[in-house]
C-alpha cells in the first residue's frame, strides 16, 4: 500500500463524515418542523455508506485501494408525533399538527461521533504526511 493510498482513504472517509454532519445538521434544523399530515412531516434522514474498491490490477480489484462512498440516504420510518394545536395554521380539521420524527438526542450523538471520526482522519493524514517527510529526509542523508 502506497503512502498516497492512505491519503485517498482518509480523504474519502473525511468526505463521508462531512456528508454525515450535513445530514445531521439538516435533521436538527427540521427537528421542530410541523405539517398538516404525517406524510408531509419531515422524516429524519441517515446516510448509508459502502466500501468502494478503486482500480483494477491484473483483472482483480486490489483491496488496498479501498475508500468510502455514499451508497444512499434513507428516511426514518419512525412515526411522526401528533400534537394537538387547534390554533396552529397548519392544524388539520381535528386540530392536530404532525411533528418531525427527529430524535434530537440521537442526532447530537451522531454529530459528536461524525466530528470525532473526521478529526481522527485528519490525524491520520497529518501522521502520514509526517512519516513521508521523515522518509524523504532519511533519503537525503
Amino acid at each position: 500500500m502506497s503512502v498516497f493510498n492512505v491519503f485517498d482513504v482518509a480523504g474519502s472517509a473525511m468526505n463521508a463524515q462531512s456528508v454525515r454532519l450535513n445530514t445531521t445538521a439538516s435533521n436538527m434544523a427540521n427537528a421542530e418542523a410541523v405539517a398538516t399530515t404525517p406524510e408531509e412531516a419531515y422524516k429524519a434522514k441517515q446516510p448509508v455508506f459502502a466500501a468502494a474498491l478503486r482500480g483494477v490490477e491484473g483483472g482483480a480489484q486490489n483491496p488496498a485501494n479501498v475508500g468510502v462512498t455514499l451508497d444512499h440516504i434513507v428516511e426514518s420510518d419512525a412515526p411522526n408525533k401528533p400534537l394537538h394545536m387547534p390554533g396552529h395554521p397548519a392544524a388539520d380539521e381535528d386540530g392536530y399538527v404532525y411533528r418531525s420524527n427527529v430524535n434530537s438526542v440521537e442526532e447530537m450523538v451522531n454529530m459528536i461521533s461524525a466530528s470525532r471520526s473526521y478529526q481522527n482522519n485528519v490525524e491520520v493524514m497529518n501522521t502520514s504526511k509526517e512519516l513521508a517527510l521523515h522518509t524523504l529526509q532519511l533519503a537525503q542523508n
